[in-house]
């Protein structure tokens, strides 16, 4: 990528069409303003309208209302499209009340319980809704837009936002590792259109855990292209947000990058000198990515934050509905491989989602072998966050979304060769004879 206030021809063209792109992805998503939350984006909404200064009755109102009227505008939109009730009257005022009921009930009672602690609305027990309170990250940026903007147009804004800075920010990533500007925009567009696009856009953490996984991979290549300094801050710096929003994915990021510089240094020094292998980018990645996870460890413990067996609890308890299990590790390791047959016999199925990653990963072993080890390790916390909740029901594969980051930069680096090949020709390319009577053909 090019330094700041770099002037070389082409620069501000590819800048245009950065923004050019990202605009057009924004109009393009005024098609579902709502209807895009998922059942934790409820949590997230009322933690956000807490933070803004909303009393636990008013955010519940703003929030409910919210997420029914989306419920409303589905089920009018599927009516409207069934073969045998496409004429019949709109049910959007009946769902829309239904839910509203429904939603308003559970909150009412656990109110007057007096279930009244943290930011969030009590949607659901206070031991669930404790995992959202480790979570401001999201809420925090909610925040002013919805302030400003309202609760729909203000979730629907901020989503777009960081959808539209995931693609930019995979421009970025390969820019920085010298592809060509073509390239790098169709990274960009691969952002948008693959599912890491599409799940961004949910009212969710998701779309912010890839946006830092891809400015943390960003660093990456910032250091392995002798930005050292910023590279490894930059690093740093995304693994700190990254706690903020899901200190999970901060612990998950940090050890795979750990582990990738690691097997790095074995490589390349041997297995009894690891280190002496490793050069100065990789070496510091590696210290500051280990360091994020010794203080990811200890800041969630000092926070009191939710334990892993705590979260294995919530999944096999179907999130605190029945007792707790006797003996949730082997139960969890036996729904994990349940799980993990399943998933990939739905792959084999429908192969797209493993001829993409597998196409990534190709390009970006035979384009930049030296980017490709910490790519991969990005990818890997999405399969590490879909194996701490092996729930092969959740809609849209929106655990392992991360996964996506391997595709999206690493098919435009597989594409490069002929990239380059086209612009080489269209530069060889003889222009027209110009003479002193003017242009000849």
């Amino acid at each position: 990528m090019s330094a700041p206030g770099d002037v070389r021809p082409g620069a501000g063209r590819a800048r245009f069409r950065v923004l050019l792109l990202a605009v057009v992805f924004a109009v393009l998503q005024l098609a579902n303003v709502t209807g895009r939350d998922s059942p934790d984006s409820k949590n997230y909404l009322s933690y956000a309208l807490s933070l803004g200064g909303a009393g636990k009755h008013e955010a519940a109102s703003l929030t409910i209302d919210y997420v029914c009227a989306g419920k409303a505008s589905l089920a009018r939109r599927a009516q409207s499209v069934d073969v045998l009730r496409f004429h019949a009257p709109s049910p959007a005022r009946r769902v829309f009340e239904e839910c509203r009921r429904e939603q308003w009930q559970g909150v009412t009672q656990r109110l007057r319980a007096g279930q009244t602690s943290g930011h969030t609305v009590p949607f659901m027990s206070a031991r669930f809704m404790r995992i959202f309170e480790a979570r401001p990250g999201y809420p925090a940026l909610l925040a002013p837009f919805v302030k400003v903007l309202g609760v729909t147009w203000g979730v629907w804004a901020s989503s777009v936002l960081v959808t539209a800075a995931g693609g930019v920010l995979a421009f970025l990533v390969l820019r920085t590792l010298r592809a060509p500007a073509v390239a790098a925009l169709a990274g960009q567009a691969l952002f948008y259109v693959l599912p890491c696009g599409t799940t961004a856009m949910r009212p969710m953490t998701e779309g912010l855990l890839l946006d830092l996984t891809l400015a943390a991979l960003w660093g990456c290549a910032l250091a392995l292209e002798g930005r050292g300094r910023a590279g490894t801050l930059l690093v740093g710096g995304s693994l700190a947000a990254l706690f903020a929003v899901k200190h999970s994915q901060a612990l998950f990021l940090g050890l795979c990058l750990a582990g990738a510089c690691a097997v790095t240094g074995v490589r390349r020094g041997g297995l009894r000198r690891p280190l002496r292998g490793l050069t100065p980018p990789f070496a510091a990645i590696g210290a500051v990515a280990a360091g994020a996870v010794v203080v990811t460890v200890l800041a969630a413990r000092a926070l009191r934050y939710p334990s892993e067996s705590e979260s294995a609890q919530d999944l096999l308890t179907g999130h605190f509905t029945v007792p707790d299990r006797g003996r949730p590790w082997p139960e969890l390791l036996h729904l994990e491989a349940d799980f993990w047959v399943e998933w990939l016999r739905r792959g084999l199925w429908e192969p797209f989602v493993l001829a993409a990653l597998a196409a990534g990963a190709w390009g970006v072993a035979r384009r930049r072998p030296a980017f490709a080890v910490l790519l991969v390790a990005g990818a890997l916390t999405g399969v590490l966050n879909q194996a701490a909740h092996p729930d092969i029901t959740i809609y849209g594969d929106r655990l392992i979304v991360l996964v996506w980051v391997l595709p999206v930069v690493g098919l435009p680096l597989l594409l490069e060769p002929a990239v380059r090949h086209r612009a080489r020709g269209l530069e060889t390319v003889p222009g027209p004879l110009r003479t002193d009577a003017g242009v000849t053909p």
